[in-house]
């Protein structure tokens, strides 16, 4: 049965499909997944579960983020594909507010039921007694990665304007920014302008490869290099937090909202993918490792909106099972023996993630009026 359907989706894949955009999407989604999983630790603490982080008991750490920070991938290959499925609606005859509307529909129609289900669950933990702090703990943690979703929507939406937009604008609005916040001490909500300019950086480069402008080895080698090289001058001589990834505590969050750095880091990426797109087309040929990241890319978004969920089903199911906080599930993340720990619960997290995948991917990969 295996052998069927792997050939089946090689023989459905278009011989024109570039299949590096759907490895390094594949590539994204478990640089995030995984990210999520090694830095988010849920405490069990008087019969209550607080949440906190490895890289706030040991900073040493923070050089992880940089692999597993991802999300510069994500908005990279969505402007490549944006553009392009943009270009193929208009040969079509359909106009922008349609193409768009069918986009953003397609990457809102997975939330609907993680939205039923955790209204269900957060009702039924609230009825049941249970402390008000861990129900909103565990909420949060489902939802903060919402914002990827709006701010992605509205690229989407501008996908236009990114056509004619070079990414050097956007990245210089960034830079302001940063110098009115931090090297001015202008108000710290300016740096919400970010969210909209940092992410628009990758987003803009991913069109510019749509249109074959990144295709020289120099350039993807300047954007890796350059890129790590300024984030890295950012960190050591301008003040920017070595971590790619929220800390609980700091005064300051790379990426809540976005920093010059982040979006440095973000250019490196791009650079990167580009580098490893060549070895990826070829890798990608064999039919069993594209039947894999085919599938994945078919449901990314229900990959991405329960991986969360599988944690915290793991982690609230195993404590009073097992009557007491367990090593790298409940205790405090403090020391390298929990990080050990929580590498080997991996497994039992991607487990429930699968299952979630089983039963929600529907809600995603089905066609409109089916």
């Amino acid at each position: 049965m295996i052998h069927d359907l792997v050939r089946h989706v090689e023989a459905a894949t278009p011989a024109r499909r570039d299949r590096a955009v759907d490895g390094l999407r594949a590539l994204a989604i478990s640089g995030v997944v995984l990210g999520h999983w090694l830095v988010t630790a849920p405490v069990a603490d008087s019969g209550a579960l607080r949440v906190t982080s490895p890289l706030k008991y040991m900073p040493q750490l923070a050089p992880v983020s940089w692999l597993l920070q991802t999300m510069a991938v994500f908005f990279f290959v969505g402007g490549r594909v944006a553009v392009e499925s943009h270009r193929r609606a208009r040969n079509r005859g359909d106009g922008h507010g349609r193409w768009a509307a069918a986009r953003t529909a397609r990457l809102f129609r997975p939330v609907v039921p993680l939205l039923g289900v955790w209204s269900a669950a957060a009702t039924a933990m609230l009825a049941s007694g249970a402390d008000p702090g861990t129900v909103y703990a565990l909420v949060k943690l489902v939802w903060s990665p919402m914002w990827f979703l709006l701010v992605f929507a509205a690229l989407t939406a501008a996908t236009p304007i990114a056509v004619r937009l070079h990414p050097a604008w956007p990245l210089a609005a960034v830079a302001v920014v940063d110098l009115v916040r931090f090297g001015l001490d202008g108000p710290s909500w300016i740096g919400w302008i970010n969210v909209g300019t940092g992410w628009l950086v990758p987003y803009c480069l991913g069109v510019l490869w749509a249109r074959g402008r990144l295709d020289g080895r120099v350039t993807r080698w300047a954007l890796f290099l350059g890129g790590a090289a300024a984030t890295a001058g950012l960190v050591l001589w301008a003040g920017y937090p070595a971590s790619m990834v929220g800390v609980p505590g700091a005064p300051v969050s790379n990426q809540s909202p976005p920093t010059l750095a982040a979006v440095t880091f973000g250019l490196s990426q791009c650079g990167a993918a580009l580098v490893l797109s060549g070895p990826l087309r070829r890798v990608l040929r064999r039919p069993a490792l594209w039947a894999t990241v085919a599938a994945a890319n078919l449901s990314a978004m229900t990959i991405f909106l329960w991986h969360q969920t599988a944690m915290i089903a793991v982690t609230v199911a195993a404590l009073p099972l097992a009557g007491r906080a367990l090593p790298g599930l409940h205790t405090v993340p403090g020391d390298p023996g929990w990080v050990a720990a929580r590498l080997a619960w991996l497994p039992l997290f991607a487990a429930a993630l699968a299952v979630c995948w089983a039963v929600f991917r529907r809600h995603e990969t089905r066609r409109p009026g089916r």
